[in-house]
């Protein structure tokens, strides 16, 4: 990935106000992410637990999303799958996240929703040579596939938010 400014994040924010952009609180020092290790940033608002940010490039522009983390005492307890790397976390590590929808009147519900691991680390888990005790993957995918797999799932998420 290529790296992000935080004129840059903030612009990117494509399902919520300006107003939110300005006030939202980015990730730690961006000077220290190793952004060819990532394939997207991700972060959770340490001021809001319940909110959190993904950031993509999609075709040469940095496109952002908002999230609102659902946060259920069942999930807290067994083991999920995540939607983005495909790894199996154990109980807690995996929660449902919410984008609204860039282009609907929020009366209407209009949202998308896919399972990611709490920690946003699906770039990491994807690059994770052999499963570990809080993390198991499928064996019969390469390193390479499983990294292009996040990318594609995650740029289905992003047209699901963006275009519906």
């Amino acid at each position: 990935m290529d790296p992000l400014t935080e004129a840059q994040i903030r612009r990117a924010m494509t399902n919520c106000s300006r107003g939110e952009a300005t006030k939202m609180t980015l990730p730690g020092r961006l000077d220290e992410i190793v952004w060819d290790q990532v394939d997207f940033l991700g972060w959770r608002d340490p001021r809001a637990p319940l909110r959190a940010y993904i950031v993509i490039w999609r075709d040469g522009e940095p496109a952002g999303i908002a999230l609102r983390v659902a946060d259920s005492p069942k999930a807290r307890r067994v083991s999920a799958m995540c939607g983005l790397c495909r790894s199996t976390r154990q109980g807690g590590s995996v929660s449902l996240f919410t984008a609204r929808r860039a282009r609907g009147d929020s009366r209407d519900w209009n949202s998308v929703g896919t399972y990611v691991c709490n920690d946003l680390g699906c770039s990491r888990n994807a690059r994770l040579a052999k499963a570990t005790a809080d993390t198991q993957l499928d064996g019969t995918l390469t390193v390479g596939e499983r990294v292009a797999g996040v990318r594609t799932r995650l740029d289905r998420f992003f047209d699901e938010v963006l275009h519906g």
